[in-house]
């Protein structure tokens, strides 16, 4: 018999996908597995709502001020100022909060988890966990990603408040609408599903980042220069496909839920 070769592993486009969904996949299963690591997911949650939560907060103030701004001077324009509430505020729950908290987790949450994982990688302590049958999938990376959903759960709602509030201030403070008008047209057209849509996004992106972080930090190139490699593919790739499953996940929304009239 003749001794195989072994071939390396792909490295195009669609190797890197498939080889991402399969991690997914492990990560989903090795979420229901015991012993559940509870001191590590409430390490990694606390660590990734310090490195998030002042950055998120910073960032949702211009970004509510900036929708506010441009919706209040369009509908002055078409002559339907008192829709701007509602047209701002569910512009906001919908799709800046997700985003923004999204953004950031995969920013900086991940970017932390995937330099974590990479220097653990490169410094062959993970070769060491599988070695003595220890899954870092089950130890490291589920309390990673269920730390980065949990955190995005909560930041998304910090993120709609605090861009509600910056919309409401500039609108009628700044453009002179009537607050009366603002929350009145809120309360026509907004609905619950409005904000379960926004957290179901903010779950859905939590864990797309965080899968996105472990898998480049598991994966990365030999040496300190292929962990910062690493970390920027992370934050890339996280970018793109947040930005993708969120058009996918507002087109499903927008067909399933009915708009609600005045």
């Amino acid at each position: 018999m003749g001794v195989g070769v072994a071939r390396p592993a792909g490295t195009g486009p669609l190797s890197e996908a498939g080889r991402l969904f399969l991690h997914a996949v492990d990560v989903a299963r090795a979420v229901f597995a015991r012993p559940f690591q509870c001191r590590e997911f409430v390490q990694q949650s606390w660590f990734v709502a310090s490195v998030t939560i002042l950055p998120t907060a910073l960032v949702s103030i211009p970004f509510g001020a900036v929708i506010a701004l441009q919706l209040g001077s369009l509908t002055k324009q078409i002559g339907a100022q008192s829709f701007t509430g509602a047209s701002s505020v569910l512009a906001i729950i919908q799709q800046a909060s997700p985003l923004i908290t999204a953004l950031l987790i995969a920013g900086a949450g991940g970017s932390a988890i995937c330099a974590d994982l990479g220097a653990r990688t490169i410094r062959d302590e993970i070769a060491a966990m599988e070695t003595l049958g220890v899954s870092p999938i089950h130890r490291l990376v589920v309390p990673r990603v269920l730390a980065a959903m949990l955190v995005a759960t909560l930041l998304n709602g910090v993120v709609s408040v605090v861009g509600v509030l910056g919309g409401y201030f500039f609108n009628v403070i700044m453009q002179g609408g009537t607050p009366g008008a603002y929350m009145a047209s809120f309360n026509g057209l907004a609905q619950l599903p409005d904000l379960w849509i926004g957290e179901i996004k903010a779950v859905i992106f939590g864990f797309i980042a965080g899968v996105v972080a472990a898998h480049r930090g598991l994966n990365p190139a030999p040496g300190p220069k292929g962990v910062g490699d690493a970390v920027n593919q992370a934050v890339v790739i996280s970018f793109m496909l947040l930005f993708l499953v969120n058009v996918v996940l507002t087109a499903i929304y927008l067909q399933l839920v009915p708009p609600k009239g005045m």
